[in-house]
């Protein structure tokens, strides 16, 4: 493949934010390339490629709609291919030296005379970042101990935790390896469990959720023998629990919501990096007639031009390695519209004949998804099953009924009992949901009582689908479920 196919291929599977930034960084290469900041008068420059054609409107019947007759055809090489099993001579893989290219998702930083108009940070933006859990269990360490002993044991015990913040070491092992009593060690250990976050430095899970409760007062007997029997409370098997308690089923109910609420792994919600909300990189509207309008999300996609006055102005006068200089980097910036415009169309194609496909779910909900596999929608569109896979990873569209994944619209197929048309497997397990959250406690639905509800409604399912269906719900089975509503009753 050639360098230029390759960056073709690389665009094709960018999400837009990661397009947006290789452009970027083309821009600040590229003396050629500049964006276009205009907005309603037009530049005497050659418009970007990659904005012809963005929005499309789809008609439910056809995806003809969507299809363009103005990709490039000079010169390039068709993204419709599979290129797994390729040989790429004199890459990098192959040995080559890099070609100083620029590296995509690495961060620019903005020199310190630059402006902040246009700085739409907040206040939360601006704060302090939190300090590493190591490092602010050190500071409670030097706070909490005078003893240089005690403080070196609790340095080891910090340097021990894992992950999750438990201590997988024992502690004999420990007090061995430092020459230090096993008493002086768990006195240590004891005093550090009650640090921030609470229930770090435990051995076990009941330690670490015994220190939780601690620290809010609720470290009772009952509560302990709770405690002591969390395989029963794993269980469901609440009538033990009531007889090991000496509780009553309302005051059970209680411990056990207490218990829900604790962190089981103190550490990783503490050392956890803020949640960033999904982009969109389409975005989807409904029309009046019914049909969907579907585009790029332009505030993810900056407007790229070529400046050709610019090169037949300076062209002429320059020198003769100026020359080839511009004229690399002239076919450098036509050949980066032109694959924005060949991603642009690519994408939309492949968006529009998947909405087509599931316009059913977009009107009416998952319980109308249809089952839909990759090689439907490259047949439909005539792209190679490698391209369509290329389009729809990493990519989201915002719709009526919110943002999903592309890949979200792709579901095995369940047969249907009278030969009818398949069911996907996303709307069967739905279908499983819905049905258990209406049982009643008295009538409790086993993975039987399932499957015999679902094939009157034509979806033919064996019990151990039904059963593994339930278990990815994380939906515990007939058994638990009427211990616990018994109680609750």
């Amino acid at each position: 493949m050639t360098p230029q196919l390759r960056q073709a291929i690389q665009l094709l599977q960018f999400t837009n934010l990661e397009a947006a930034q290789f452009v970027e960084q083309q821009l600040e290469q590229n003396p050629l390339l500049e964006r276009d900041e205009s907005t309603d008068s037009p530049q005497p420059e050659r418009a970007a490629l990659d904005q012809i054609g963005a929005s499309t409107e789809i008609v439910r019947d056809t995806a003809d709609a969507v299809r363009s007759e103005n990709l490039p055809a000079e010169g390039t090489a068709p993204l419709d291919a599979d290129y797994s099993n390729s040989y790429d001579a004199g890459g990098i893989s192959d040995g080559g030296i890099s070609d100083g290219g620029p590296r995509v998702g690495s961060m620019e930083c903005q020199g310190a005379g630059s402006s902040f108009e246009g700085d739409d940070r907040g206040i939360d933006d601006l704060a302090d970042a939190k300090p590493p859990l190591r490092e602010h269990l050190s500071e409670q360490l030097r706070l909490n101990f005078d003893d240089p002993i005690d403080r070196m044991i609790g340095a080891h015990l910090i340097a021990l935790l894992c992950p999750a913040g438990r201590l997988t070491a024992e502690p004999a092992a420990i007090a061995q390896a430092m020459a230090i009593p096993l008493e002086r060690v768990e006195a240590v250990r004891h005093q550090m469990m009650a640090f921030d976050p609470a229930g770090l430095f435990a051995r076990d899970l009941r330690e670490c959720l015994a220190a939780q409760l601690k620290e809010r007062n609720r470290l009772d007997p009952a509560m302990q023998a709770l405690l002591d029997h969390l395989p029963l409370l794993a269980q469901r098997d609440h009538k033990k629990l009531l007889n090991v308690c000496g509780v009553d089923s309302e005051d059970l109910a209680e411990m056990i919501a207490e218990i829900r609420a604790l962190d089981p792994k103190p550490a990783t919600s503490f050392d956890s990096a803020p949640l960033h909300s999904v982009v969109p990189d389409l975005l989807m509207r409904a029309n009046p007639d019914e049909s969907w309008t579907i585009e790029l999300n332009p505030d993810t996609m900056p407007r790229v031009l070529v400046n050709e006055r610019l090169y037949a102005r300076v062209s002429p006068r320059a020198k003769k390695e100026d020359r080839v200089f511009l004229s690399e980097r002239l076919a450098s910036a036509t050949w980066l519209v032109r694959s924005l415009q060949q991603r642009a169309q690519t994408i939309l194609k492949v968006a529009a004949e998947i909405v087509r496909q599931q316009d059913a779910f977009l009107q009416h909900g998952v319980a109308y998804l249809r089952p839909l596999i990759l090689r439907d929608i490259a047949a439909t569109v005539e792209l190679h099953e490698s391209t369509v896979s290329r389009v729809t990873a990493n990519k989201y569209i915002a719709t009526p009924r919110g943002t999903y994944e592309l890949k979200y619209f792709f579901t095995a197929a369940i047969h249907a009992t009278n030969g009818g048309e398949n069911h996907s497997a996303e709307a069967v397990r739905h279908r499983i949901r819905t049905l258990i959250a209406a049982e009643p406690p008295d009538e409790i639905v086993s993975d039987d009582t399932l499957v015999t509800l679902l094939r009157r409604e034509g979806v033919d399912i064996a019990r151990r689908t039904v059963a593994k269906y339930r278990e990815a719900l994380r939906i515990p089975n007939s058994v638990q479920r009427r211990r616990e509503k018994a109680v609750h009753a």
